[in-house]
């Protein structure tokens, strides 16, 4: 491989905020992004270097965005595969991660019936196509996590039913495909950031702990404050599930850490993920920067951690939509162990991830290994990193 810079142009479809820090980490590498996104001025607009305006899926937008780069990748799950792999082999354009990983993981009951068929551990599951189906599964698992098949995120797709006289209703309020799974009894939820290169290269980052409420992330704490074999446990099956993906790029791999000590993959996402945004401050090389480099075939860099990190994230606390103001922003700001990332979206609403702050512990540029061993450290992390989110607001403080 011969790489000179500046490097190649690399097409996103999406511009939100991963395609924003996307070209963020592009840049200092000598490589341009274009993005593609419906919504005029997008978050990744003022980063990348052109906006192409249209639909996630829109054909012709695709194939221009095609005719102008040297790669496709898509930080949005929303993206067509159909439209992409044809938009690729159209102008002979590789596009990662590979769009039938895409379009295996868009359907969250494929998605899992193909983990299962692969010997990879998931929760109880089954398909439901009817209310008398659905009682009977609910009874069966006494009770279930109802998702949509398709397009659920952030909570929003799932719904909790927990006696079958709810059956109907459930159906009825999630208004399309579906599929349910056994509740878990879980101690903790996981993440490990997957990453395959070129050549089949593969490496993972330090597992991650996510804590989530109303089912939204709002904060990781990294190295996770799990037990080894766990620890153990869920690197070996990220390991499994990147080796039963195709295509390269960054792979945000959701699990459960069990009550009885089992790790159960949850999700997927073929793409930089939330519970990834502590790469930045805390690995050497950050899931953005190694997405480009897996895209383009290009050397990866090292996951080591550099540093605990705990990531909080700013969720819109208002009452309605309004145009965005992050009033507070000095209390993360003025603190000499938090980086702001903002992510440059127009109008705020209720729990909407308008941002991040990172918090981390001991000197970056060696690496504190010691404090990454001490679950105190950690716990501490994480209350400093809420204190400086508690510093700031979207709401209105003149009510």
């Amino acid at each position: 491989m011969s790489i000179t810079l500046p490097g190649p142009t690399l097409g996103v479809v999406g511009g939100g905020q991963l395609g924003r820090m996307l070209a963020e980490a592009a840049a200092p590498l000598g490589v341009d992004v274009v993005v593609l996104d419906p919504t005029p001025d997008c978050p990744a607009a003022p980063v990348a270097r052109d906006q192409l305006t249209a639909d996630f899926d829109d054909p012709d937008g695709i194939r221009e965005l095609a005719s102008r780069v040297d790669a496709l990748t898509f930080e949005i799950e929303l993206a067509d595969p159909e439209v992409l792999a044809a938009a690729g082999a159209d102008h002979d354009v590789p596009v990662h991660p590979d769009p039938g990983t895409l379009e295996t993981i868009q359907d969250k009951l494929v998605q899992t019936e193909a983990l299962a068929d692969a010997g990879i551990p998931v929760p109880e599951f089954a398909a439901v196509a009817t209310a008398e189906g659905l009682e009977r599964v609910v009874e069966e698992f006494d009770g279930v996590m109802l998702k949509a098949r398709k397009g659920g995120y952030d909570g929003r797709g799932n719904l909790p039913v927990h006696e079958p006289a709810d059956a109907t209703d459930a159906l009825a309020e999630m208004g399309g495909d579906v599929m349910a799974e056994r509740f878990v009894d879980f101690e903790r939820e996981l993440a490990v950031m997957g990453l395959k290169g070129a050549n089949g290269v593969t490496r993972t980052y330090p597992v991650t702990e996510t804590i989530h409420r109303e089912e939204i992330l709002r904060e990781s704490v990294s190295p996770a404050r799990a037990a080894d074999d766990v620890i153990d446990q869920a690197e070996s099956v990220a390991g499994d599930v990147l080796e039963f993906l195709d295509g390269r790029g960054v792979y945000g791999i959701e699990l459960f850490e069990a009550a009885d000590g089992d790790v159960l993959v949850n999700e997927i996402a073929p793409r930089p993920h939330n519970s990834g945004h502590w790469t930045i401050e805390g690995a050497r090389t950050s899931q953005f920067e190694n997405h480009v480099r897996a895209v383009l075939g290009w050397p990866l860099g090292p996951t080591d951690l550099v540093a605990p990190a705990v990531t909080a994230n700013l969720l819109g606390d208002t009452d309605g939509t309004r145009a965005a103001t992050l009033r507070g922003a000095e209390s993360v700001l003025s603190a000499p162990d938090a980086d702001l990332h903002w992510y440059g979206k127009d109008d705020v609403y209720p729990l909407r991830k308008m941002g991040h702050l990172t918090v981390t512990e001991g000197d970056r540029a060696s690496g504190d290994r010691d404090a990454a061993t001490d679950p105190a450290t950690r716990d501490a992390l994480l209350s400093r990193a809420r204190e400086r989110r508690d510093g700031t607001t979207f709401a209105d403080t003149t009510d």
